[in-house]
């Protein structure tokens, strides 16, 4: 029998409505996007994607190998490796928006429960103050500077505050409005940004030094440990976006191949590239120097020192943005007091106070180590668990169960235990805790195995081989019930036969209180 088995409907005939203009205010939340509005392409979803990482972001990520006594050889090839191991992961996390209609966090509920999704809007908030702060620090730094060699302007926590709540306000702005407006500020942002880098072969072609040999003095004591923490270092840039593609991918036909959806991802993050190897290459002209950014403002030639301000102020909307929106719209679905709006401007705030506790009171460097390493410990097993999942329900879900914890109720194909899958739930919780035990991102981040393998940080294959091997185990050892799978049954694992729990209202979840408050 196969009546109570997800359903797959076709998608063939599907009239798509205008797409809304980038100046009307998104008022849609967490919920299913309907068929007819999915008018985005694959096209926007790599563009989205490598605007919002075509920054200064990602140029501060890829001075760290220089920063951590690499040579310049060295450490093109650690941001090569770390980029090409980041894109493999992030690939698949593309798939889930077209098919779902909704972002990732929700979606990971086919695998975690609607109530064990949670560790996924977690992980998109961790992402979100991270990058969000990064885009804010990087850009300020940048005018500050600016100012300073045009102006003549002192630097001062005074006027670094104000930049930063500058950009930090305007960010929030284009938050408010939505998707279509952040299609078009990262249209804007990947033209600028990519001439800019460009045009840095003519600004430092007289002082550049490809030979550049490096401090000689390696962070971690030795050339391979370093190595490795520089390439996942950057690895972290494309597996930061893990926990968001769904925020963008919703809005594409689910008819759209797998293929397009992978080659958006690829190329989208494939040519970050470019800023990566902006940022190894500057970093050998202001080697030494505590303040990168300010530094490198000095050093420019003055007519690129004025595109240098000009392009930071707008990469950091564009990396802010995408950081943040995702965060915003799953806080408004975990605490239906917000909407959207109002949940994206209350993270805004916090992850604003973040930014100046950090810069002003904190090391900017270890800050970002360590948060670098918990979004790569932590986030890469969620997304192999996910892959994983994808691939044995065959990439088939219910939208409508999905958004049960959202509307207020329990029960459907996805309620498990209680609205936990402990399948999904102990397999991450294992790796997250194992990847941290093995991890070293000094001086925050050092687990008591760091040393195992003389210094080389292990933390990621232990996280990914971890979850791995825990959740195909627990789908063995404990099969799911027939109604999460297709008609076509589920792939390598067996299935058990038991009944989906009937959807009802919870009348006492914050979701249904919310929901009663805003009909009266």
């Amino acid at each position: 029998m196969t009546d109570n088995r997800v359903v797959v409907p076709s998608y063939d005939d599907i009239t798509l409505n205008p797409r809304p203009k980038a100046t009307e205010v998104e008022q849609r939340g967490i919920d299913t996007v309907p068929d007819a509005d999915r008018t985005s392409t694959w096209v926007d979803l790599m563009r989205i994607q490598f605007g919002g990482a075509n920054t200064f972001a990602t140029v501060l990520l890829g001075t760290f190998p220089i920063l951590f006594g690499l040579s310049f050889w060295e450490a093109v090839g650690a941001v090569v490796l770390g980029l090409a191991a980041g894109i493999l992961v992030l690939m698949p996390m593309g798939l889930f928006g077209p098919k779902t209609g909704t972002n990732n966090a929700v979606s990971s509920g086919a695998f975690f429960g609607v109530r064990g999704r949670v560790v996924g809007s977690f992980l998109s908030l961790l992402t979100a103050v991270a990058f969000y702060s990064i885009s804010v620090w990087v850009g300020g730094d940048a005018l500050v500077g600016a100012l300073n060699r045009l102006g003549g302007v002192p630097d001062s926590v005074g006027l670094r505050t104000v930049i930063y709540g500058l950009i930090g306000l305007i960010v929030i702005v284009v938050v408010v409005y939505g998707y279509q407006f952040m299609l078009l500020i990262n249209k804007t942002a990947v033209i600028a940004n990519s001439v800019l880098f460009l045009l840095a072969i003519v600004a430092f072609s007289g002082t550049f030094d490809p030979s550049y040999a490096g401090t000689g003095e390696y962070l971690l004591g030795g050339f391979l440990p370093t190595f490795v923490l520089s390439a996942l270092i950057v690895m972290s840039n494309p597996v930061s976006f893990g926990a968001f593609l769904g925020d963008w991918s919703r809005y594409i036909p689910a008819k759209t191949p797998a293929r397009k959806l992978f080659a958006a991802t690829a190329l989208g993050q494939g040519l970050t590239i470019i800023p990566f190897l902006f940022g190894v290459a500057t970093a050998t002209l202001v080697a030494g120097e505590a303040d990168y950014v300010f530094a490198l403002i000095q050093t420019s030639p003055l007519w690129y020192a004025v595109l240098l301000m000009i392009v930071a102020f707008i990469g950091g909307l564009s990396t802010g943005s995408t950081s943040l929106y995702g965060t915003g719209l799953d806080f408004s679905s975990v605490f239906p007091r917000f909407t959207r709006v109002q949940a994206t401007m209350f993270i805004g705030v916090i992850a604003f106070l973040f930014i100046l506790l950090g810069r002003i009171f904190f090391d900017l460097l270890g800050a970002v180590n360590a948060f670098v390493g918990a979004i790569i410990v932590t986030t890469t097993p969620w997304m192999v668990i996910m892959a994983i999942g994808y691939f044995v329900r065959r990439g088939a879900f219910s939208r409508d169960d999905l958004q049960v914890f959202n509307r207020g109720e329990t029960g459907g194909r996805y309620w498990f235990t209680a609205g936990v899958n402990w399948r999904g739930m102990v397999a991450w919780i294992a790796s997250a805790v194992l990847g941290l035990l093995f991890a070293y991102y000094p001086p925050v981040i050092e687990g008591p195995f760091n040393g195992v393998a003389g210094g080389v940080d292990l933390s990621l294959i232990v996280a990914i081989g971890s979850a791995a091997i825990l959740y195909i185990g627990a789908l063995l050892l404990f099969p799911e019930p027939r109604y999460v799978f297709p008609a076509e049954g589920p792939r390598l694992v067996r299935e058990r036969e038991a009944e989906i729990q009937p959807i009802v209202a919870d009348h006492g979840s914050a979701a249904a209180k919310a929901a009663a408050r805003r009909a009266s």
